[in-house]
């Protein structure tokens, strides 16, 4: 075990080199809070005191801002905003994490992926959701814009060392912008880890990806009840994309990693029972690995940093990060 902690270590303490390049639908989390003052007399519905709005980095973007506070901000986003309040509001969010957002396209038909949660509490008891109001674009880019995100990414590629694809197929990953990445990471000897909900097989020639059990499940077509399920479905997915590896997330479960050499690896969940909050604890795995992975670290040591990193988000309320000297201090506790 301690030649595993020393090894984790040294890859831990990489991670700030490798400079990260994320594509895809960038989001924010607009979280409105207010304490809820009595019922209104126009319908039957909280009146909230409004106390504080608080844009958090989301979707595709919260990979990049768990990348961006280990790599000391040595990040860049690709995406396509809308000419619009939120755009302004994302782009001052990415600005304060150290993220750069030069190679974001502005489209003034689309709107910016934002994601507003109403958020009420009272002295009593804990702060609690009350409804969410998204606001997108789901239609694909139009040609023009996506051209303009492909001359982006022949731009940027090539300054960067690891590219990450984030699809929460919201419009922005057309396959033609996805073949484009596939094929420059390539050309250029880039890494290129792929977090997509579905599709998976239509992802070629990759280093690897990182998808969650539901979403496995649909790709492969059967359930996965045992490690020889996962076994199976990691296969098919190697053979279908020519990855190097596949990062199955399993929830409570941990993760499962397959390798091309026939290697399976399980890894149990770290803090079982100190689970707050899972949201964007999925984004902290693939931006913490894709990390990892670049910074020289096999799958099966890139994944379990990406395990300890989950295991300290999910202590936090919404979408979190963590630093390197939490990663090196859970890692010790190990």
């Amino acid at each position: 075990m301690e030649i595993i902690k020393e090894k984790l270590v040294s890859y831990i303490e990489k991670l700030s080199e490798p400079k990260v390049l994320v594509i895809g639908d960038l989001a924010m989390d607009e979280m409105v809070y207010g304490d809820a003052e009595r019922i209104s007399r126009e319908a039957p519905v909280l009146i909230l005191q409004h106390t504080q709005t608080k844009p958090i980095l989301g979707g595709a973007s919260n990979a990049a801002h768990n990348a961006a506070t280990l790599n000391k901000g040595k990040v860049s986003v690709i995406g396509v905003f809308g000419e619009d309040y939120q755009a302004d509001q994302l782009e001052q969010a990415f600005r304060d994490a150290n993220i750069s957002t030069k190679y974001v396209v502005r489209d003034k038909a689309r709107k910016t992926i934002t994601k507003t949660r109403i958020l009420g509490s009272i002295t009593t008891s804990i702060t609690q959701q009350i409804v969410r109001i998204d606001r997108q674009t789901n239609a694909p880019l139009s040609l023009e814009t996506e051209q303009k995100v492909i001359d982006n990414i022949e731009k940027a590629i090539q300054e960067h060392d690891v590219v990450i694809l984030s699809n929460y197929h919201i419009g922005t990953l057309t396959p033609e912008v996805i073949n484009k990445t596939i094929n420059l990471a390539n050309k250029y000897g880039k890494k290129i880890i792929v977090d997509a909900q579905r599709d998976l097989k239509s992802y070629k020639n990759i280093t690897s990806m990182t998808p969650n059990l539901p979403d496995t499940q649909s790709t492969v077509g059967f359930e996965l009840k045992s490690e020889d399920d996962l076994k199976r479905a990691g296969d098919i997915l190697l053979e279908a994309t020519e990855a190097q590896s596949i990062l199955i997330t399993c929830g409570a479960d941990g993760m499962f990693v397959v390798s091309k050499d026939k290697k399976y690896t399980k890894i149990p969940v770290f803090n079982k029972s100190e689970v707050f909050d899972v949201t964007g604890a999925g984004d902290t795995v693939t931006a913490v690995y894709s990390l990892a992975l670049a910074a020289g670290a096999d799958p099966v040591y890139a994944a379990i940093i990406g395990n300890v990193a989950a295991s300290i988000v999910v202590r936090q309320w919404g979408c979190a990060t963590t630093t390197i000297d939490e990663l090196l201090s859970a890692v010790e506790k190990l």
